[in-house]
């Protein structure tokens, strides 16, 4: 995106470059709050499950079970979507759906 803009001022540059970093850093912040195991949403979803429960808390085994799966479901997600990507790009297609 930058290095395609070679008649853009040096200074127009490091403000794409600045916000595509921005953009990139509150996606990976929004992402990683979301109640899914695995990520600190979910430990936060365990907080607050043991906060309705009065203090009861869950067996650390359970909740580490819980977090193990998350994580193994979210890298084969991970996984697939990397593996669809390469597949387009191999067979010569937009990673944009065109």
């Amino acid at each position: 995106m930058v290095a395609q803009a070679p008649d853009v001022p040096v200074s127009g540059r490091v403000l794409v470059t600045l916000n595509l970093a921005a953009v990139i850093s509150l996606s990976l912040g929004i992402f990683n709050i979301l109640p899914i195991p695995a990520l600190d949403g979910g430990r936060i979803l365990f907080v607050v499950i043991e906060w309705v429960r009065r203090g009861k808390r869950i067996s650390p085994q359970k909740e580490g079970l819980v977090h193990m799966v998350g994580f193994v479901l979210l890298i084969t997600v991970a996984l697939l979507v990397t593996f669809a990507d390469l597949s387009r790009i191999f067979h010569g297609q937009s990673l944009l759906g065109g």
